[in-house]
């Protein structure tokens, strides 16, 4: 399996629990630390750099997936009485996100030894 292949099997199933994380009642999210800032940023980061690098040429879809991904999640929220959306949180997440894609565009742009390994 290339490294293209498996950024994408890897970024659908982090939607997949970033999904579950975000829409399920708070007791069973997942946690990690105490910095639930830096959860969120990290998450949406690496969300946004694997579908970058499985779908170099799509950069732009990539961003508005990635990005309405963040904004849709956070208003799921809201029909959940045990949750919320805050503009904060979105913030974080939006933030993250960019930065994640930037990050792939940035390998992708400048051909780093990590994208060598798609046979480029």
């Amino acid at each position: 399996m290339n490294l293209k292949r498996a950024a994408g099997l890897f970024a659908w199933l982090l939607f997949a629990v970033i999904a579950y994380s975000t829409i399920s009642p708070l007791e069973l999210r997942p946690r990690i630390g105490h910095l639930v800032h830096l959860e969120r940023f990290g998450a949406f980061g690496l969300l946004g750099l694997l579908f970058a690098i499985a779908y170099p040429k799509h950069l732009v879809r990539v961003l508005v997936l990635v990005l309405a991904t963040a904004i849709g999640f956070e208003l799921l929220q809201m029909i959940s009485a045990d949750r919320h959306a805050r503009a904060a949180d979105v913030a974080v997440k939006l933030f993250g996100g960019a930065c994640g894609v930037f990050g792939g565009w940035f390998l992708f742009r400048y051909r780093l030894p990590l994208l060598r390994l798609l046979g480029r």
